[in-house]
């Protein structure tokens, strides 16, 4: 079977599903380039919208483009289209993370299309989610999820939770202590309503009065008018996302693990969050590991359950990230 070839309008509907995914604050650092001779999107780092502060390393820039590159597939696969993908193709371009042959040979993956319609519906949810507990069947479709990519999703018992949650306020009482690192905060937060990145005031959700579920208070102590208050869960469902080892392409697949992760979870009426603030200074991230499960290295903890979807967070115009050979 030849790659068969792909018009102007196909490869921008890819790259418009690959760009909702997550990242961090939202700063959407990734860039792709269609090579129209090789059938090939390439996916790169956009350096300019890392944080050195928060994420010196550029982890959590892998995760985010990992997202979308798994996006990416799940959209092609939805067209019909089989995609061969290739992580850090060139080992002298560390900026470029992934080729994607797009049309080549094999049939697309049905498992996969079946999540697109979750792309436009997923949405960090910073609300409070509802005292119920999720089946048994939905957390194990999650966690098979997370190993059909390679890693490994966890979901803690009551005493690790209680230690996720002791370090999330960890990091923030130390956060208070070394302004710097609010440069990384300041800059991508507090956005007008015409911003194309970063997270906005209105999708800030409510203040937390009560409660101490893992969710990170963008505004800081900045009054946001209107924004109301209310009490969240004292016990959040968490579940651990990791991998054995820790090499830039390990981040990639965690990525890549995440948004498959979080798009069956919006599949199956879940709400769903993301906190890394606990995992952001290096001994805090080293104890969030499961001693039992034989994680080597955690990258993310969602909040899972039943509650608001959360608000969509501005997307850059393609203008922007989509070049076309």
């Amino acid at each position: 079977m030849k790659a068969r070839p792909l018009d102007e309008r196909t490869v921008t509907a890819l790259v418009t599903a690959a760009t909702a995914a997550p990242s961090l604050h939202n700063a959407q650092p990734w860039h792709f380039h269609w090579r129209s001779a090789d059938h090939t999107l390439e996916l790169s780092a956009d350096l300019s919208r890392a944080m050195p502060h928060t994420d010196p390393d550029h982890r959590a820039l892998h995760l985010g483009c990992g997202a979308a590159l798994f996006n990416l597939r799940v959209a092609a696969a939805h067209q019909g289209l089989h995609t061969d993908t290739l992580l850090l193709p060139d080992p002298a371009d560390p900026r470029l993370l992934a080729a994607v042959r797009i049309g080549s040979t094999g049939p697309p993956d049905r498992d996969t299309a079946a999540l697109f319609p979750a792309i436009d519906r997923r949405h960090t949810s910073r609300h409070p989610f509802a005292d119920r507990s999720i089946p048994d069947d939905v957390e194990k479709a999650l966690c098979d999820a997370a190993d059909r990519e390679g890693t490994q999703l966890v979901l803690p018992g009551a005493w690790h939770s209680e230690a996720l949650l002791d370090h999330v306020r960890d990091a923030e009482g130390r956060d208070a202590l070394e302004p710097d690192g609010f440069e990384d905060l300041q800059r991508w937060t507090g956005r007008g309503p015409d911003a194309t990145d970063g997270i906005p005031d209105y999708a800030l959700g409510p203040r937390p009065r009560l409660g101490r579920a893992p969710v990170r208070d963008f505004a800081g102590r900045r009054h946001v008018p209107g924004r109301p208050t209310a009490d969240f869960e004292t016990s959040p469902h968490l579940a651990l996302l990791g991998t054995r080892h820790d090499s830039p392409a390990d981040w990639l697949r965690a990525g890549q693990a995440l948004e498959r992760v979080l798009l069956l979870a919006t599949l199956n009426g879940l709400a769903t969050a993301l906190s890394s603030h606990g995992l952001e200074r290096p001994d805090l991230r080293e104890l969030a590991r499961d001693p039992v499960s034989g994680m080597g290295h955690v990258h993310m903890v969602l909040r899972l359950g039943y509650g608001p979807p959360g608000t969509a967070s501005p997307r850059r115009p393609l203008t922007e990230v989509l070049d076309l050979d």
